[in-house]
């Protein structure tokens, strides 16, 4: 039986009045790849922060591996975090510093690496999501995709246990998607851990889900492997594949 990361437990998170996810429950498979499907604005993002501790749940629990971290003070929350690496949705890379001092920033932040083994391992990260010509160039200077795989590459280069991705192909091509994706499955393997990926993306998600949740009005209505999803006799999940625009999902 498989080994279960995180799990989420009847979370419910609001802002305001505004209801997100209600009594929403996830099991995250250790080892493996689950991708979260929704409508746009349907609350996937919002599933990645409790896992992490950057956003409270209103209501239940979040365990990883096995401990509950809902209501943690934060600095019981920060060794956990490094164990969790969090690639956002727009790279969040700052600005001011290169490629290169973008990635090494949570290694000069939160370990005790000298700068010699520091610049070795990021060059070698940078070299793993195809960027080590990059590294001294500033994320202006940059594509979409390539700024992407830095967020990737800093996301990862302190060698988490899971990475969570917030649509990490939203607004690019066909070949740099493929190519994105093909980077997750590569980087998963190489740090043996496991994946949470939100996305609305189903040809990047089929290629590389080993399971896949699908999110709607609040909870999670359905979770299986990726081909037993494709296969799915519930109706609001098909109409979602499918692409239809008639049936039980309110247009």
């Amino acid at each position: 039986m498989a080994e279960v990361y995180a799990r989420l437990e009847g979370v419910g998170v609001r802002y305001g009045e505004r209801v997100i996810l209600e009594n929403l429950s996830l099991d995250i498979v250790e080892g493996a790849i689950t991708c979260i499907i929704g409508l746009s604005g349907a609350g996937k993002s919002t599933i990645l922060r409790p896992l992490n501790g950057l956003r409270r749940p209103d209501a239940g629990a979040v365990f990883v591996k096995g401990q509950n971290i809902a209501g943690l003070h934060e600095r019981d929350l920060f060794p956990i975090r490094q164990k969790i690496g969090f690639s956002f949705q727009f790279a969040a890379l700052f600005d001011s510093l290169t490629i290169a001092q973008n990635v090494a920033l949570p290694l000069r932040e939160n370990t005790n690496m000298g700068a010699a083994e520091i610049d070795a391992l990021v060059a070698a990260t940078l070299e793993s999501v195809g960027l080590a010509h990059s590294a001294n160039d500033f994320p202006s200077e940059l594509s979409g995709g390539m700024v992407k795989r830095a967020g990737f590459a800093r996301a990862v280069v302190t060698k988490p246990e899971c990475v969570l991705y917030d649509e990490p192909t939203t607004g690019l091509d066909p070949i740099i998607t493929h190519l994105l994706t093909q980077t997750i499955v590569a980087l998963r393997k190489r740090l043996n851990g496991t994946v949470v990926v939100v996305s609305h993306d189903l040809p990047s998600i089929f290629a590389m889900a080993d399971y896949v949740a699908m999110l709607f009005e609040g909870a999670i209505i359905a979770c299986d492997t990726a081909d037993a999803i494709k296969q799915s006799a519930n109706p609001i999940v098909q109409q979602f594949l499918q692409g239809n625009i008639s049936g039980p999902i309110p247009i």
